[in-house]
């Protein structure tokens, strides 16, 4: 073959090479937005088990019919909703390209496995509901009748006590005293057959020595009255009997999702160890392969000694290029799992961007290396990861947050550290502490282990001052942008509570620098004609 076709064919091999390497880095990324949603999906499966099982409670402690109604109503929402999304994740076969590379995570057999556990678990909670429901129905039956029959047996009982305290009878009044002493521990306590059948057998021998026709009466009420009473408490064993075993099925889910979140991560793990150890394979290749080019080159044509250093020159140019541009895409899949987080929240892509120039700046003026800065300028903007694993009806709501709903919520630090923490490179070990301590404070308020002062790791301390200048100045779902005088009155409230004294000095000493940055990347605004 003539040489010219050989170096001609020999870059294009190098150009398929390059390819590939991009191919496999698009393929990490789309793998890392497939796991994300397969995890989203099935953390919202637990949560609508755990929202059903909290309804079996509310059904215990209904006191009417009409209640009983909304709740069914709500508890049949919620199973159609958690058998849809139950359905679409096992029935989900259809296939893009990057399926016949990689199986989606979701359709792995372990973690099919899981979550038909979880459907069956749910069938019993539906089973275990409705059990509850006409156990609830039946108390509620009781209930009404024993309000409707006691006033007619302590009705009864009064007229008989002032019957038999005008006869002035001292056994009478012992027996009769008996007799109150019963109806309370069968209405009130005991509420056992045994003590029904010594009350009605202290109205018995009442009625040995007393003659009165509003005993028998009194006698059918009360008997009336205890059977109700200890029926109801049989209900009310039954109704716990129930609840443990669905408080069980929810135990077993949470160790499911638990599971679930390992096996896809070790999933993850498996899929990007052979997509880097293929692409340095291709790097080395390349390598060979250019080098080799050379001296064929060499050999055939007799190049000059300055033109195979230029050939060898450019060809390590393209080599340092396409570790560059690796280099480059590793940083935008960072930058991208970052944004993940933010744009969840309806955060724009230049929040991330803003705090990571921030807090790139102050680690300069802190004192850390440029190199150091640098890399916490690349892990700072994964400082939300977590709230991937938020559901969305907490995250976007407009307004503040319920107790219950801020617990959740404040999980996102932790959530965030337990994705990173796996990791043996050294940016995603930092970005792994930036997500759970962004949010410890200064004087130990903070979340989630109450760490303070320098217990707080520096990466921490400035991505959370920055993270809050930025969230201060910026327009959210639940609340419009804060005017400077109010942001820098806050910080220097603030000092040495919330923020690390010195990050704060250093913010005011050099505040042209971080407005300046701010107004380098402030949000567009995009209007639309009407």
């Amino acid at each position: 073959m003539h040489i010219k076709n050989k170096v001609k064919y020999s870059f294009l091999l190098i150009t398929i090479l390059i390819l590939m390497i991009f191919i496999a880095n698009s393929i990490i990324l789309y793998q890392i937005n497939e796991n994300e949603e397969s995890k989203k999906n099935i953390t919202k499966l637990i949560l609508l088990q755990e929202n059903m099982t909290s309804l079996t409670k509310d059904i215990i402690i209904s006191q009417n019919e009409a209640r009983l109604k909304q709740i069914e109503t709500r508890f049949i929402n919620y199973e159609k909703e958690f058998e849809t999304l139950h359905y679409m994740l096992i029935n989900d076969t259809q296939k893009d390209f990057i399926d016949y590379v990689l199986k989606d995570m979701h359709q792995e057999k372990s973690v099919l496995n899981q979550l038909n556990i979880l459907a069956t678990n749910e069938k019993q909670i539906e089973t275990s509901f409705e059990t509850l429901f006409q156990l609830q129905r039946e108390k509620i039956k009781l209930n009404n009748e024993f309000i409707e029959t006691y006033p007619l047996e302590n009705r009864l009982r009064n007229k008989l006590e002032d019957f038999i305290l005008e006869k002035k009878d001292f056994n009478l009044l012992k027996n009769f005293s008996d007799i109150k002493y019963y109806s309370k521990e069968v209405l009130f306590q005991k509420k056992s057959t045994q003590y029904l059948n010594k009350w009605l057998d202290k109205v018995d021998s009442l009625g040995v020595f007393l003659k009165n026709k509003d005993l028998e009466s009194y006698k059918i009420v009360i008997k009336q009255l205890g059977e109700n009473a200890i029926n109801s408490k049989k209900l009310q064993l039954k109704q716990q009997s129930v609840q443990d075993k669905i408080y069980n099925s929810l135990k077993q889910n949470k160790n499911i999702n638990e599971k679930i979140q390992n096996d896809i991560d070790l999933l993850s793990k498996e899929f990007l160890t052979t997509i880097r150890s293929f692409i340095t394979f291709i790097l080395f290749f390349t390598l060979a392969f250019i080098i080799y080019l050379s001296i064929k080159v060499n050999k055939n044509v007799a190049l000059t000694v300055d033109e195979i250093e230029e050939k060898v020159q450019n060809g390590l140019k393209k080599i340092k290029k396409l570790n560059n541009e690796i280099e480059d895409t590793q940083k935008e899949v960072i930058f991208t799992m970052g944004a993940i987080g933010e744009s969840r929240s309806k955060e724009t892509g230049n929040h991330v961007k803003r705090v990571a120039e921030y807090s790139k700046l102050f680690a300069l003026y802190y004192g850390l290396d440029k190199k150091e800065a640098e890399m916490l300028k690349m892990a700072s903007p994964m400082h939300d990861i977590g709230k991937v694993a938020i559901p969305d009806a907490i995250l976007n709501k407009p307004g503040r947050f319920d107790d219950n709903e801020r617990e959740i919520m404040n999980t996102h630090a932790q959530l965030g550290y337990e994705m990173l923490k796996h990791s043996k490179r050294p940016l995603l070990k930092m970005a792994a502490t930036i997500s759970k301590e962004h949010h410890e404070k200064w004087d130990g308020s903070g979340y989630p282990n109450g760490l303070k002062e320098e217990e707080i790791n520096i990466y921490g301390r400035i991505t959370a001052i920055a993270d809050v200048f930025d969230a201060l100045g910026s327009d959210r779902c639940y609340k419009k942008a804060w005017d400077d005088e109010r942001i820098f009155k806050l910080f220097k409230e603030e000092k040495g509570k919330h923020f690390d004294p010195k990050l704060v000095d250093i913010f005011f000493e050099n505040l042209d620098e971080f407005l300046a940055i701010r107004e380098k990347f402030k949000d567009t605004i995009t209007t639309t004609s009407i």
